[in-house]
């Protein structure tokens, strides 16, 4: 059965639950779809006419992004997802599969990941490794799940879809303080890199995308971070100084609807790119840094950090 209209987006969602076809320009998942960049891209994407599968991990942020998609042509349909809980990944991978009866995911948008920040030398190993297993395992173990859907697998009948992976600036360009997150973003170029050379075989692209600071209510949290444990520290003065321009050039960054725009176009266009860098300034933020000496980088980090020795 295929719905003719979607005047009503409850009677959608009673659609999927029951497996039946949806009448879309395709079908795609995007995880960590609660706020920011992943809710920006459902917004998008429901718009043009995809039905989008929203990750998320509360009732209140399905709820929420229900309604922020509401009269989309597009249906948004609620996944209740954990990327670090390996039971609810497959429990939405069947919920996903059953509802394509068949046909294959138009994208996969890894999206889901969390910062926690602080020198290297004074942050929980826990607190390290907690990011690492967002932003990184997670990753892997939700394209696991989700590749054969998009038509990595063999007999696989349709156009395959794409998968995009949401990494940083910071996945090229590391700062201070932000190591643990960096180093996660570090670790997903090179591993879209790898899968998408491996997924060559599926005809199924991957493709990267690198925002610089984007415009959510992370900042409000940012600015309001408990920076008491390093009283006393070498590091008191800098990383107070780096907080400050840090959620001054984050409150000063993209709308996440650019990111969902550009989601939008890697999904659609006919050859992407293999990675995209979106990101204001470029020239100062981008270009230059990558051109510099490594060394003359730290130098000019340093002086405006205070974090070279007297």
């Amino acid at each position: 059965m295929r719905l003719t209209q979607r005047t009503d987006r409850g009677e959608a969602a009673l659609a999927v639950a029951k497996g039946e076809a949806l009448m879309s320009k395709g079908k795609i998942v995007v995880t960590g779809a609660s706020s920011g960049i992943g809710l920006a891209t459902a917004q998008v994407l429901t718009a043009a006419g995809y039905d989008v599968f929203a990750g998320v991990r509360k009732t209140a942020d399905a709820e929420a992004v229900t309604k922020a998609c509401a009269g989309a042509p597009g249906a948004v349909i609620p996944l209740m997802i954990d990327v670090t809980d390996r039971a609810t990944i497959q429990s939405a991978r069947e919920v996903v599969e059953k509802a394509l009866d068949g046909a294959l995911l138009a994208g996969l948008v890894n999206n889901a990941g969390i910062g926690l920040g602080g020198p290297l030398l004074h942050q929980p190993v826990d607190e390290f490794a907690r990011v690492i297993e967002v932003n990184v395992i997670g990753v892997m173990a939700v394209t696991q799940a989700f590749a054969p859907l998009v038509g990595a697998r063999p007999g696989a009948h349709g156009k395959p879809g794409r998968i995009v992976n949401i990494s940083s600036v910071g996945g090229v360009l590391a700062a201070p303080f932000l190591g643990a997150y960096t180093a996660s973003k570090h670790a997903i170029e090179a591993f879209s890199d790898v899968l998408r050379r491996e997924l060559q075989l599926y005809g199924v692209d991957v493709i990267v995308v690198g925002p610089g600071a984007v415009k959510t209510k992370i900042w409000d949290k940012a600015e309001q971070q408990d920076l008491s444990h390093l009283a006393g520290t070498d590091y008191e003065a800098s990383s107070a100084r780096f907080t400050d321009y840090f959620v001054k050039s984050g409150r000063e960054g993209l709308p996440a609807e650019e990111i969902g725009q550009l989601i939008l176009t890697i999904l659609t266009t006919a050859r992407p790119k293999a990675r995209y860098a979106i990101l204001r300034n470029r020239l100062s933020n981008w270009t230059i840094p990558r051109r510099l000496p490594k060394r003359m980088v730290d130098r000019i980090v340093g002086r405006r950090l205070g974090l070279l020795k007297p």
